[in-house]
């Protein structure tokens, strides 16, 4: 061979292995990705979890999507990709850009008094508790009302900082009219939280509202469109954005995709007697009533992480998503926990070293009872979803698959 082959070899091979070391476009190693496999095993092993759907986008594109154990543990049913999940409190961010998308509109200011489109909401009471030391949850607490001091805004109950069904007072009483949720429907049943006392003065502090805030919203929705909160995320949210799965009821004929949900307890996985309980034809929960597939979700996540638009169809302006993902109830307001605020129906990650978490900070996301999970990296460019179906309440599945996405980063 010539010197002056040698020379063209030698000139070439570096583009030969450049092209070889081409860098995955949305910036993730795919040797690395491979330990997100591992961190869901080891959990399937524990039997923390029977299974899971993870998936990845980063800059609108998906770079990871798997399934991985079984969907049903006893019938021994893998998991698959496009298996549906009850994902509960992550209906939460799905009502909460309704109700911006309405804002945007000039229909609803965030603001208004919720008496504006639920009278029956007005001029609503504070209890003050007298409960009894030792006494049951199940009994009924001892408390007296007080007048409120203003009344609750739609930010108050996007934010949780409302006191509607957000403590022992709130949640006994509404238990008298909610016992056949999924019967009703929101117009019958809103108006009644008009007879709760609010746990706490709107606006002194942070408390979970794990169903009635999201679902007065809902209804909020209703009556400043004009259409059911349903219809109205059909046609504004989810037929945009090509989520064919995500729905308040799978249809009788996805039930067969529903995931077999379970409860943890004594090392082992027991199957929930009656996990359907938010999933309803008529009473369409905005707190908790979406079932989805990891798929649908992230094409939600995909929209507010390119500033409000997918598939070139745009929900929301790009300050609207920054507005929704600030903090406007910060980390010092009681209640919260350090940095974590919360925005209008996410948490957002103001201190990642303070919260324990290891995303960016201004990341933000919401979770479900279930232990589904999803977060928004907007420095990133990053969507997580991570789809279970057993109650995790110490969330620590979350931080690793955090983890496990993160280290994949390398561009």
């Amino acid at each position: 061979m010539s010197w002056k082959c040698f020379s063209l070899l030698f000139a070439i091979l570096p583009l030969i292995a450049a092209e070889a070391v081409k860098p995955d476009p949305t910036g993730f190693s795919q040797q690395r990705l491979v330990r997100i496999q591992e961190t869901i095993e080891r959990h399937i092993e524990a039997r923390n979890i029977s299974g899971a759907v993870t998936l990845i986008a980063r800059n609108g594109r998906i770079a990871h999507l798997q399934a991985h154990g079984m969907m049903d543990i006893e019938a021994k049913r893998p998991m698959a990709k496009d298996t549906i999940f009850r994902v509960f409190s992550m209906s939460k961010p799905v009502a909460g850009v309704a109700i911006l998308m309405l804002i945007e509109e000039g229909k609803v200011r965030l603001n208004d008094p919720v008496s504006k489109f639920i009278p029956e909401l007005k001029g609503m009471k504070v209890a003050v508790t007298d409960s009894r030391p030792g006494a049951a949850a199940s009994e009924p607490p001892n408390y007296y009302t007080i007048p409120a001091t203003r009344e609750i805004t739609i930010q108050d109950l996007l934010t949780h900082v409302s006191g509607l069904g957000s403590g022992p007072v709130g949640a006994f009483e509404a238990r008298k009219f909610l016992q056949n949720l999924a019967g009703g429907t929101l117009a019958e049943l809103i108006p009644k939280y008009a007879s709760i006392p609010l746990d706490f003065q709107p606006g002194s502090r942070w408390a979970y509202s794990g169903l009635a805030g999201f679902d007065v919203l809902g209804r909020v929705v209703e009556v400043a469109s004009g259409l059911s909160f349903d219809q109205f995320l059909k046609q504004n949210l989810f037929g945009p954005l090509g989520m064919k799965q995500t729905a308040f009821h799978p249809g009788e004929e996805n039930w067969p995709r529903v995931v077999t949900a379970y409860h943890r307890e004594g090392g082992a996985l027991h199957k929930v007697a009656n996990p359907n309980r938010l999933q309803s034809k008529t009473y369409y929960s905005g707190a908790g009533g979406l079932v989805s597939t990891a798929e649908d979700y992230a094409q939600f996540g995909m929209m507010l992480a390119a500033g409000g638009q997918h598939h070139g169809k745009r929900i929301l302006s790009p300050r609207t998503v920054e507005w929704m993902s600030s903090a406007f109830v910060p980390d010092t307001m009681q209640g919260r926990a350090p940095g974590r605020g919360y925005g209008l129906s996410v948490q957002v990650v103001t201190d990642p070293v303070r919260a324990g978490f290891r995303v960016s900070a201004g990341s933000y996301g919401w979770d479900g009872a279930y232990g589904t999970h999803f977060w928004v990296d907007p420095k990133e460019k990053l969507v997580g979803v991570m789809m279970i179906q057993t109650d995790n309440p110490d969330r620590q599945l979350d931080r690793d698959f955090e983890n496990a996405v993160m280290q994949a980063i390398v561009d």
